[in-house]
């Protein structure tokens, strides 16, 4: 499994619609959950600054993350990045390789 982080902005129409922005938040990650019951969640956080939510999961290739992506582009959010992360551990042996 690899580790992903997700990086997304929302469109003006969502941000504007605080009041539903629980149920749309749940919709988002119901439809998710349905599509990609692969991916294991470690933690979802609203931002400030220019990105409004950042998910960190894991995913068993970067199909799979990409198509975590793209439900959320598909649901409301104007921009979404996705970066695969390397545990720091994993980092430190990769660089006791390198001269």
């Amino acid at each position: 499994m690899g580790l992903y982080v997700l990086m997304t902005r929302l469109t003006p129409e969502i941000c504007s619609d605080m009041k539903r922005r629980e149920t749309i938040g749940k919709e988002w990650k119901h439809k998710v959950d349905q599509l990609c019951p692969d991916v294991k969640w470690h933690g979802h956080y609203a931002l400030l600054g220019p990105y409004d939510f950042m998910d960190i999961y894991e995913a068993a290739n970067d199909e799979s993350a990409a198509k975590v992506s793209m439900i959320t582009r598909a649901n409301g959010a104007l921009s979404c990045e996705t970066w695969p992360a390397i545990q720091w551990s994993d980092f430190i042996n990769i660089t006791k390789v390198l001269d």
